[in-house]
């Protein structure tokens, strides 16, 4: 027993040592699995370079199944050519600046600005939610930045109309009991 306990000590040095070899963003994603679409469009989009840069960036990263949900054919216009600039403005709205760890947050809430120009609602009170979606995994280590798994495409623009549509709708009701 003594002898199989030596011989696995160095594998597992080995692993560790492995470990702390970290990846850009891009072949982080690539190897993990799972974001097989998100890596698409990011293609499509032209921001694999950017993803690959220096850096550090945070990014929240719609799992293939978060792609899925998305109405049947918004997918597709997405990545087609001619919409290219709402591909862009929608992955940049996954994108931070910096590399911020769900440790650095927890039990705040905050509203940061995404590359895309968007204002992010992060509750990290009870886990951690960004807009709507939910961080299915956290604290993804990569050369460039930390990525973040959640369950959820953030669609911005769309969402917050429908939030203001609820508005207006009040005030209408308001003005019409005055």
């Amino acid at each position: 027993m003594t002898s199989e306990h030596d011989d696995t000590m160095p594998e597992a040095a080995d692993d560790a040592s492995a470990e702390t070899t970290l990846h850009d963003i891009i072949e982080t994603a690539a190897a993990a699995g799972g974001f097989a679409t998100l890596l698409k469009a990011v293609e499509a989009a032209g921001l694999t370079a950017t993803l690959k840069g220096e850096g550090p960036f945070t990014l929240f990263a719609p799992s293939d199944d978060a792609f899925g949900e998305l109405p049947e054919g918004a997918l597709a216009e997405l990545l087609d050519e001619a919409n290219k600039d709402e591909l862009i403005a929608l992955l940049t709205r996954h994108v931070m600046s910096g590399r911020i760890l769900s440790s650095d947050i927890e039990g705040q809430t905050l509203t940061p600005e995404a590359l895309s120009g968007d204002v992010l609602e992060i509750d990290a009170t009870e886990g951690v939610f960004v807009n709507e979606a939910s961080a299915v995994t956290a604290d993804i280590l990569c050369s460039n930045g930390v990525i973040h798994v959640i369950d959820a495409v953030l669609m911005g623009e769309n969402d917050e109309d429908d939030d203001d549509d609820d508005d207006d709708d009040d005030d209408d009701k308001e003005a019409a009991a005055a």
